[in-house]
């Protein structure tokens, strides 16, 4: 990117809203916003965030992504990951900016055997899969300049995720039962945004041609995939050091003996060809991304605070 922007983040405290703000940083300007100050659950607090800060991106790390408790919460979850994308969809294309917005594999029931495509008909198990899957809907019948990734398993350094609820966990309980049944790819938030950051210049330098050619829906996940088990268990193995040896056995067990009021797709794997046949965008295989995100917490004061 040539020239210094205006970026506008929704979502900057989040666990992605941190790395996006770490990677776009010498990009230009950058607007912060959470829950602390703007309700995006009230669309006109969201579209007087935009028409105030008139940004030439606008990256939305922001989500309603308590899965569980969307099964009881509906109108709220619809509100954030559904309404607040649509309009934020309408006022980037009134001033003529990016939208950049995160989706999930939850939009998919987890029956195909092999990884996901973009042209697969989605049909989501929760709450939660539901209201996203609409929001990228609003976003591509608003049209305009916005590019939608689909991601899954999303961890990082900071904020509330799988990664760092296991290191907690570890130094609690000797044994830990971990579903064993669901599959995916779990996917750092260092390398979403890494490669949000690469596809967004590339974009805006021109090298992907006019928005008619780029602008769309795109899976956007680290590459390869394991199980919740076999998730916790590389966790513990790659990440003994910042257990101080106390690393307790894990238990595999089903879906079945892991009762949540959602339901979760057994395999969500997502295809990342058209990503890379696109942008030439590729992120990193899953256990890569893991040693990248444990090294950061060996390094930072937080691991001190799991």
């Amino acid at each position: 990117m040539s020239a210094p922007l205006r970026i506008l983040i929704a979502g900057a405290a989040g666990q992605l809203g941190r790395e996006l703000q770490r990677s776009f940083a010498d990009a230009g300007e950058i607007i912060c916003h959470d829950c602390d100050t703007v309700d995006l659950a009230d669309p006109d607090q969201v579209r007087a965030m935009v028409r105030r800060t008139a940004p030439q991106i606008i990256l939305n790390a922001a989500a309603y992504t308590a899965v569980d408790r969307a099964e009881g919460e509906t109108e709220a979850a619809v509100a954030v990951n559904s309404t607040a994308p649509r309009v934020l969809a309408e006022e980037a294309r009134r001033c003529n900016a990016l939208l950049v917005h995160y989706s999930t594999d939850y939009v998919f029931d987890g029956s195909k055997p092999g990884p996901w495509s973009e042209t697969d008909k989605p049909n989501p198990l929760s709450v939660y899969g539901t209201s996203k899957l609409a929001g990228e809907e609003a976003i591509q019948e608003v049209g305009g300049k916005y590019l939608i990734f689909r991601t899954s398993w999303v961890y990082g350094p900071h904020g509330r995720n799988f990664l760092l609820t296991m290191l907690r966990m570890a130094r609690e309980r000797d044994e830990l039962r971990i579903v064993d049944d669901q599959f995916g790819a779990p996917t750092s938030s260092i390398e979403l945004a890494d490669a949000t950051r690469s596809v967004v210049s590339g974009v805006l330098d021109g090298r992907f041609g006019p928005t008619e050619d780029w602008a769309g829906l795109y899976h956007m996940t680290c590459s390869g995939s394991t199980s919740w088990c076999g998730f916790a268990s590389a966790i513990f193995s790659h990440g003994a050091g910042l257990l101080h040896g106390k690393v307790p056995v894990v238990k595999p067990i089903s879906s079945s003996e892991y009762i949540t009021p959602a339901k979760r797709p057994r395999n969500s794997v997502l295809s990342n060809e058209k990503l890379y046949t696109r942008f030439g965008a590729r992120l990193a295989p899953w256990e890569t991304g893991l040693d990248a995100v444990l090294s950061r917490l060996a390094e930072s004061t937080e691991a001190a605070e799991l």
